[in-house]
């Protein structure tokens, strides 16, 4: 019995389909997920860089207005345009020997106060709360008569920054240990 074996080309056009084939399997299950991953990376580093550096920019508001804000507008337009913050990043401490300047570069470059407006993955605004406290007194005469009720509101005590990608947080609401305290430290 004779055995007959394929022609050539069909062997070639066989490895070339293999190839194509070991080539797809190792971008589909290599390559692609390094970059995801790589890119994953650059967005949770940049992400909590800019929400270090909105924290710096509440520690000032708070120095020069004795309470956090919760609007991240005006936090950029006060790092813009304040002369205290402007003395605060251009100032040089002589005893340290460095910089005062809080803010902290990125990794896409150096630090501007547009940068704080949204985060880098979803293009989305970071997520900044400030408490409300309500506090109750009343004043009762000698004689027991309730003669009134103070009520006293106090707002920006704390304040909460959450990353809308879940990169982490800053602050919290309810803790005042936790004030400017990161997820991630």
């Amino acid at each position: 019995m004779v055995s007959r074996s394929d022609p050539w080309y069909v062997h070639t056009v066989l490895y070339a389909i293999i190839m194509v084939l070991v080539f797809i399997l190792v971008k589909v299950a290599i390559i692609n997920p390094n970059a995801v991953m790589k890119a994953e990376r650059y967005y949770k580093a940049e992400s909590r860089l800019r929400m270090t550096d909105i924290k710096q920019a509440e520690i000032l508001w708070d120095k020069k207005h004795n309470k956090f804000t919760d609007n991240i507008d005006s936090l950029i337009q006060f790092v813009k345009t304040d002369p205290m913050v402007d003395s605060v990043i251009h100032g040089y401490d002589t005893l340290a020997q460095r910089s005062t300047n809080p803010f902290l570069n990125l990794t896409s470059g150096k630090f501007t106060p547009d940068s704080l407006a949204f985060s880098p993955k979803s293009h989305s605004p970071y997520i900044l709360k400030i408490d409300t406290t309500t506090k109750i007194d009343t004043v009762v005469s000698r004689f027991g008569r309730i003669v009134r009720i103070d009520t006293t509101k106090k707002t920006g005590n704390l304040y909460y920054l959450k990353g809308p990608d879940g990169f982490g947080s800053i602050g919290s609401l309810s803790n005042p240990l936790k004030k400017n305290s990161a997820s991630w430290e």
